[in-house]
């Protein structure tokens, strides 16, 4: 029953990142592709991108400038930071959101 959780939680992840991605466009007629998979979420618009890979509960998250990181995607919908620098919990919502308004400057 768990994995089923996180196999939804994913899905609703790449639907969270296609609609702000849609929002955050919607001013200068701009578009992205969000590209869904058991395990892997690709966002890319122009020349960024936003690679996300998940094995079980860790999130691997890659831009195009290099910049990386891992988070734990918890029970209740939410990233757990797991680096030094990245302590507490973020909704999925509002990181979905913040990644879509970086993607689409």
């Amino acid at each position: 029953m768990t994995a089923q959780l996180y196999v939804e939680l994913w899905v609703s992840l790449a639907s969270l990142l296609r609609s702000y991605t849609a929002a955050h466009g919607l001013n200068g007629n701009r578009q992205a592709t969000v590209e869904l998979g058991e395990e892997r979420i690709t966002v890319r618009h122009g020349d960024s991108w936003l690679d996300l890979e998940r094995q079980g509960t860790a999130v691997t998250w890659k831009r195009e400038d290099g910049r990386t990181g891992t988070l734990e995607l918890t029970e209740d919908g939410r990233f757990r930071g797991t680096g030094p620098n990245q302590a507490g919990e973020e909704e999925m919502d509002i990181a979905a959101e913040a990644w879509a308004r970086e993607l689409m400057l």
